[in-house]
């Protein structure tokens, strides 16, 4: 095991939420649930979950949920964190930035350094960040989907869309229809762009795919394991301190 310093890469999506530290040997990926509060006198308590829309919507659980996942990665050292790289939805307000970094602050008592998570993303999968020509990034998560431009190190352009709901299958046939014509309209926007990477785990949908390449007429594919493509790229953020310090903090 490393005896180096601890860092912990934190990814809070609103069906699942991987975590990574150093030296761990894998991701550790859990579904966004905690146990309720029973209720009425009753045994029984239904799962909350404590992320909507990518976003904090029950601070309580919340802390529930990051103590849970911080265990998960005190399988490899037990030894508490001294950073944690949390990811945020490059839409959400400095409230919802504020909520995140309560909750895993208060947990992990240690630094904690907030990343828009499609900069995140761009970076667990290799692409050049830092590069003054646009790279375009869509993240599709089950509870927002949000396509974003990158260049010297910063998102330039972004659009957001919330989902109400999403299947095992991936994205109903109307939010499709909205993702695939938002990444369209930041393709406009961007002649210059590089191409599109597709992450997070509604990335396989093979109609999607389809849909984007028809109407970008740009290089567009899903990225090897996107489900995990933003928890790795904030672990390459802890790891490399002059690519973290070449990237542009979000003034939101």
């Amino acid at each position: 095991m490393s005896a180096g310093p601890r860092f912990v890469a934190l990814d809070l999506g609103t069906a699942r939420t991987r975590s990574l530290a150093t030296g761990g040997h894998a991701i550790a990926d859990r579904p966004s649930a905690v146990a309720g509060r029973p209720a009425g006198g009753s045994d029984r308590a239904d799962p909350v979950r404590p992320i909507r829309h990518g976003m904090v919507a029950d601070p309580g659980a919340c802390l529930r949920l990051v103590r849970l996942v911080l265990r998960d990665t005190r399988l490899y050292q037990d030894r508490p964190p001294e950073r944690v790289l949390a990811g945020v939805p490059f839409s959400a307000s400095p409230s919802d930035r504020k909520a995140v970094r309560a909750a895993v602050s208060e947990v992990a008592g240690c630094e904690v350094t907030l990343v828009d998570e499609p900069l995140a993303a761009a970076v667990g999968v290799g692409l050049n960040v830092l590069d003054s020509r646009p790279c375009l990034v869509l993240d599709v998560g089950a509870g927002i989907v949000e396509a974003v431009a990158v260049r010297d190190g910063a998102v330039v352009d972004a659009a957001a869309l919330r989902l109400s709901a999403t299947t095992g299958t991936g994205l109903v046939s109307y939010a499709l229809e909205g993702v695939v014509d938002m990444t369209a309209g930041l393709a406009r926007r961007l002649p210059d762009a590089r191409g599109l990477v597709v992450t997070g785990g509604g990335a396989h949908q093979e109609l999607l795919l389809h849909r984007l390449r028809a109407a970008l007429r740009l290089p567009a594919g899903a990225a090897p394991q996107p489900q995990h493509a933003t928890v790795r790229g904030l672990m390459r953020l802890c790891l490399s301190p002059a690519l973290a310090a070449g990237l542009v903090p979000s003034a939101r």
